[in-house]
């Protein structure tokens, strides 16, 4: 498996189409113009992600309110994400990148260690994409709890600097 070179704010973000948790085909390009939150994260109704994902869903109006959309992506199934959205009423996309190349191409999914055990997974990073669809931030050190919130002032301080 080859790793993908790390993406750095400025450069294009890889294009994709995922299948979204309702069943759908989203594609990066179908935002173009707007600005993109796209979050990855290991896996659905786990404590971190959790966190993570109502951390958006309780800062979503505010989101809007900046015209940013949010995409969630990770290797769990539709049928899987479907389920995480309704049990935690989560207002955005949750993506289904089962083979990880979405992922890989952000340079978010690789080895990782867990209770001493080796495996490949997705690593929680986060990217701010711009309305032209370049990366104006990334995250690759995430804090669930407070990660959503960041993002917020963060995306917000890029409008403000963004002519």
């Amino acid at each position: 498996m080859s790793e993908s070179p790390a993406l750095t704010v400025g450069q294009p973000a890889p294009l994709f189409s995922l299948p979204s948790g309702d069943g759908q085909t989203v594609s990066l390009g179908q935002f173009q113009g707007q600005w993109v939150i796209l979050y990855f994260y290991p896996r659905d109704n786990t404590p971190g992600c959790t966190t993570e994902a109502c951390g958006f869903r309780d800062t979503y109006a505010q989101l809007q309110q900046v015209q940013a959309v949010v995409l969630g992506i990770s290797t769990d199934s539709v049928a899987s994400h479907a389920k995480f959205i309704r049990k935690y009423d989560l207002p955005f996309l949750l993506l289904a990148d089962t083979g990880g190349q979405v992922a890989r191409s952000y340079g978010s999914y690789g080895p990782k260690k867990f209770m001493g055990k080796s495996y490949e997974g997705v690593f929680r990073h986060t990217f701010i994409l711009d309305p032209q669809g370049k990366i104006a931030q990334i995250y690759r050190q995430v804090k669930p709890a407070t990660h959503a919130q960041q993002v917020l002032i963060d995306l917000t301080q890029l409008q403000n600097a963004t002519p």
